[in-house]
């Protein structure tokens, strides 16, 4: 099991850059892949990056180019580097991870974005 706690959130202006973080306790993390979603209204929740226990990242093509999303296995920390914001791209922020085996998902609580002038 693991436990997932998000930060780096706030108000941006457009244009502007930001880096969100994944801190994780508990379980092996280094094994498990990692994704940020993020949300804007109702339930759904949108896949922006993912990366998995290699290192092989996916990003949503609305945030390719400009996000980057890494990861610190020996600090259990996954980061998403946010540059050129776009008003768009204001939503809560969730960190999503799954692990290998038993497939078992967990979210984080999420940290808001808001890209406003």
């Amino acid at each position: 099991q693991v436990q997932l706690v998000e930060s780096g959130g706030g108000l941006v202006q457009p244009g502007g850059s930001l880096r969100l973080s994944c801190a994780a306790s508990g379980s092996i993390f280094s094994i498990y892949a990692v994704d940020w979603y993020r949300q804007v209204l109702g339930p759904q929740r949108e896949l922006v990056a993912g990366i998995n226990s290699g290192g092989k990242t996916n990003y949503a093509d609305s945030v390719n180019g400009r996000f980057t999303i890494s990861r610190d296995n020996a600090k259990k920390m996954v980061y998403l580097q946010m540059n050129s914001l776009k008003p768009e791209d204001t939503a809560v922020y969730y960190c999503h991870a799954v692990q290998p085996f038993s497939k078992n998902e967990y979210w984080g609580q999420g940290t808001q974005v808001t890209v406003s002038s």
